[in-house]
């Protein structure tokens, strides 16, 4: 395998954009970093074949608008087209290389993260020691969106005063993934019962789409294929949480967007989010973002 450590290039090259601008940093010790901003158009195109060669490395990319792309086995199988939504994040392993297909335009943010450096990372600071990360195809990620955020206008700037901003970053990002991906080692209990990173991301799509429904959980694991109990049982296994705790947790975050806009009451916002009721969306709230809905809003507004 080929072992390709540097990042100063950054990965436009291989998107077809080889004077992408890119940012690197060497965040702990010797290990480097890099982000490239990835705005790439199909132009008249049906597709376009990514390939991205093994490296010793993952790659984190964050979508800053919906994609639709595929991925490419290296026997040029194709899985099936899907959608990745505004924010969410692909985090693959690059041991073997990666390949895609797009099938629209891309406007994102390309992470390459060494090995080296999540060790790095998670000896440095108070992060896990995970000795890999566990990938994940078109995840919500909140922490990852307003990190992504806070990158871009150091693209604007020129000179390197953005340095130690880049470097703090860095640092955030690599210990989001160990606390958030990281794989520990022997949690992963018998393969039979596990959710493949599609079934996940399919009952995830259901639940997004169907967030201010009211559906049983059955629907949801409909979605991914599995019986139910599978589902509940696979799912906390792989995430932490059990399937309602996660869609609580997602209809919170969604509740935060609205709670910045005066015009919706409170009982709005617990209905259009999914809650029974204003009661419910206060509790949950509480016991989620650790305040009331009303106290945030007015902590947000002021």
């Amino acid at each position: 395998m080929s072992q390709r450590t540097g990042t100063e290039e950054g990965v436009g090259a291989h998107f077809g954009l080889p004077y992408a601008p890119c940012l690197p940093a060497r965040p702990v010790r010797d290990a480097g970093f890099s982000v490239t901003r990835l705005e790439w158009r199909l132009n008249g195109e049906a597709n376009r074949l990514v390939s991205l060669p093994p490296d010793s490395a993952y790659f984190l990319m964050l979508y800053l608008k919906d994609a639709y792309h595929c991925d490419v086995a290296p026997d040029g199988t194709e899985s099936e087209t899907l959608r990745f939504r505004q924010g969410s994040v692909c985090l693959v392993d690059l041991a073997h290389g990666a390949c895609i297909r797009l099938f629209s335009d891309l406007d994102s943010l390309a992470f390459q993260l060494p090995r080296e450096l999540i060790r790095e990372v998670s000896e440095f600071s108070a992060a896990p020691r995970a000795t890999t990360l566990r990938c994940r195809r078109g995840e919500d990620d909140d922490v990852l969106r307003n990190l992504g955020a806070a990158l871009l206008p150091l693209f604007e700037r020129q000179g390197n005063f953005h340095t130690a901003v880049l470097q703090h970053i860095a640092i955030a990002i690599c210990a989001h993934l160990l606390h958030a991906y990281g794989d520990h080692g022997g949690q992963g209990g018998p393969r039979s019962t596990q959710f493949t990173v599609w079934q996940e991301r399919a009952a995830k799509n259901f639940m997004i789409d169907h967030f201010a429904d009211q559906f049983p959980m059955a629907a949801a694991a409909s979605a991914a294929g599995v019986s139910i109990r599978r589902f509940i049982e696979s799912f906390k296994r792989v995430t932490g949480q059990t399937p309602k705790q996660w869609l609580l947790g997602y209809r919170t975050a969604r509740a935060k967007q609205y709670l910045g806009e005066r015009s919706l009451t409170l009982a709005e916002i617990a209905t259009g989010c999914g809650f029974t009721d204003e009661d419910h969306f206060t509790k949950v709230f509480r016991r989620v973002a650790g305040t009331t809905p009303a106290a945030w809003r007015a902590r947000w507004l002021h």
